[in-house]
């Protein structure tokens, strides 16, 4: 098979998104608005699994929330911390 690179070159607009930090801390935004609806979507009675470093442990859906709620806004303060700069 062809090398990919050789056959289409990737445009430069597209690299320089890709390493923009801050086109990074949006992706990361967004997920954690989505985890965040989909947490209020469950029913209350459900039992959520939170990710901590590379372990699992079973939690409460409240208590994911509040932690994705917390991830979110540090995120957008470092998001908003870049746009100072």
């Amino acid at each position: 098979m062809a090398a990919a690179s050789s056959s289409f070159p990737i445009p430069s607009s597209f690299v320089s998104a890709a390493e923009d930090p801050r086109y990074e801390l949006g992706k990361q935004i967004r997920s954690h608005e989505v985890a965040i609806v989909e947490l209020d979507n469950l029913s209350s009675s459900r039992t959520v699994y939170q990710k901590n470093s590379n372990i699992f442990f079973r939690t409460s859906i409240q208590k994911a929330r509040t932690a994705e709620q917390k991830q979110l806004d540090l995120t957008k303060a470092k998001l908003q911390k870049l746009s100072e700069a």
